[in-house]
């Protein structure tokens, strides 16, 4: 059965719509008159989020009811799928709550189906959306995994398991690189500072993911308790991870005073400083130093081939 572009529209936001006129019914009520500012927020909090979750379903049912068969498919190799069955259906998990996206499949005998509103829609492999994607990484580089789940329920009211927050996060790390490498950088003006600044940061790690030498001190050292270290007992435990950035900034001379201001008057007649742009980071716990700060010096060389810039580095008392 096709059906037409003006019903489809019409007719897969009713739901959303019923959703939306029974929540504003609720609010001229009598019921959200006796409710405090924080009941209330707490009821439009959830029942918001399950609007919009609506409102997302309809779109892409509506897209799914739009979507228009073409003659052939090919894959990056050049094979055709001439096929197209309408129906197959993918679940996505969004901010708002579960999804399904309905599409067109273009079938071969023998090969993968392909479903090009998948590309439209710019879908990740997984079930998980980019959003939640975004929010498992933020929260995972604040503190430990079970504080990012905690954090992402919070936020969106949404349950993810620590192991699926664990592999978001590290498939949002694999990019980067790749980052880095199609990022386009605008031509820096001459007079700007060119900054490189590195710095480490000792990671507890377990036992089999330390460097031989921090290994073989652990295994000669003795701890207080059996099942775990006690406080402050890190020696031999950790593993250095070096941190290293690149990034212009105009200059912005200012004198002691203004840097670290005595009192209130200093302060507020203290020029600003200098704002960093085109910031480029690298880390990494797996290689040394050595390798790090190469890289650091790798980027700086690049953006001043012929050492026309002024050039300044931060560092710390590290050998």
């Amino acid at each position: 059965m096709t059906v037409s572009a003006e019903t489809s529209a019409t007719g897969r936001f009713d739901g959303s719509r019923a959703r939306f006129e029974t929540l504003l019914g609720f609010l001229e009520g009598d019921g959200a008159a006796a409710l405090s500012h924080s009941e209330l927020e707490a009821r439009l909090d959830v029942d918001g989020r399950e609007l919009l979750c609506g409102l997302f379903q309809d779109h892409l049912e509506l897209r799914a009811d739009r979507e228009q068969r073409v003659e052939a498919v090919a894959d990056a190799d050049g094979v055709p799928r001439r096929a197209a069955e309408r129906g197959h259906e993918r679940a996505l998990t969004s901010v708002f709550g579960e999804l399904s996206v309905r599409r067109l499949a273009y079938r071969r005998r023998g090969c993968a189906n392909l479903h090009p509103a998948d590309g439209l829609l710019n879908l990740p492999c997984e079930r998980h959306s980019h959003g939640l994607r975004r929010l498992a990484a933020v929260e995972s580089s604040r503190g430990s995994f079970d504080d990012a789940v905690e954090a992402i329920e919070r936020v969106t009211g949404q349950r993810v398991a620590k192991r699926q927050v664990e592999h978001l996060a590290a498939r949002a790390a694999i990019d980067f690189d790749a980052f880095y490498a199609q990022r386009q950088q605008t031509a820096d003006p001459d007079d700007d500072v060119l900054v490189v600044s590195c710095d480490g940061k000792g990671v507890v790690m377990r036992h089999d993911a330390l460097r031989p030498a921090t290994a073989k001190q652990a295994a000669k050292a003795t701890s207080k308790l059996q099942t775990r270290l006690s406080k402050g007992e890190k020696r031999n435990r950790k593993r250095m991870a070096e941190v290293g950035t690149v990034y212009d900034a105009p200059p912005a001379p200012r004198t002691a005073a203004e840097v670290l201001p005595a009192t209130d008057d200093q302060r507020a007649q203290a020029s600003p400083g200098p704002v960093a742009a085109n910031k480029w980071l690298t880390a990494s716990v797996v290689e040394n130093a050595a390798e790090v700060v190469g890289r650091v010096f790798d980027e700086a060389e690049r953006r001043d081939p012929a050492h026309q810039r002024q050039w300044v580095a931060l560092v710390d008392g590290s050998r």
